[in-house]
């Protein structure tokens, strides 16, 4: 059982930052009562997911080494002894189906359309698609209060093109969720929101 979480959590990490698929679809939430001004300093929650064996996967040294980066870009040590949040990750998949139904195509009705293009005629197409939708999902938590302050996730349709580069995968990924997490240690100011 433990062996097939760490399957699945790989396989969504990678599949989620696939090279050809769309970009994940990114949401966040925060507390508006938390004082992010408090806030210097980060650890991680005693047992993530992937250290079910008393050693870490790949999968959470690469997560953990792309969010140390996006952390201490805004200011957050990393301290174990007392640290005021603490940071926790999760990834799973769900197989989904998609069925598209597309009016069939035939000559005009009237001819005027002289072989240019089709109209529809009396019948409709449909197409059944199976595929694996993966969410990594990012907690921050305050460790006084133990009080969730900031969540992001990233939702996307899985590939199989990117399994092979699961570091790769992390640093896509997760700077893309950190993109929304708009505080810097030490201070209530946000930073501005990114441009498009």
């Amino acid at each position: 059982m433990r062996v097939n979480r760490l399957l699945v959590a790989a396989t969504a990490l990678a599949l989620l930052a696939g090279c050809a698929a769309p970009a994940p679809t990114i949401r966040s939430n925060e507390d508006p009562a938390a004082n992010f001004a408090n806030f210097k300093t980060y650890d991680y929650v005693p047992e993530l997911a992937g250290d079910d064996f008393g050693y870490q996967s790949f999968l959470v040294q690469y997560l953990k080494n792309a969010i140390n980066r996006e952390m201490q870009a805004r200011g957050y040590t990393l301290s174990p002894d007392d640290p005021d949040l603490l940071v926790n990750f999760y990834v799973n998949t769900k197989e989904k189906i998609r069925s598209t139904t597309t009016p069939t195509m035939s000559g005009g009705y009237y001819g005027y359309r002289r072989g240019y293009y089709g109209g529809w005629g009396g019948g409709y197409e449909t197409t059944v698609t199976q595929y694996t939708e993966g969410t990594l999902s990012i907690d921050i938590v305050d460790a006084v209060r133990k009080q969730l302050v900031w969540e992001g996730v990233a939702v996307g349709r899985i590939r199989q093109s990117t399994l092979d580069d699961l570091e790769g995968a992390a640093n896509r990924v997760v700077p893309q969720i950190f993109a929304e997490f708009r505080h810097q240690a030490g201070t209530s100011a946000l930073t501005p929101q990114p441009t498009s």
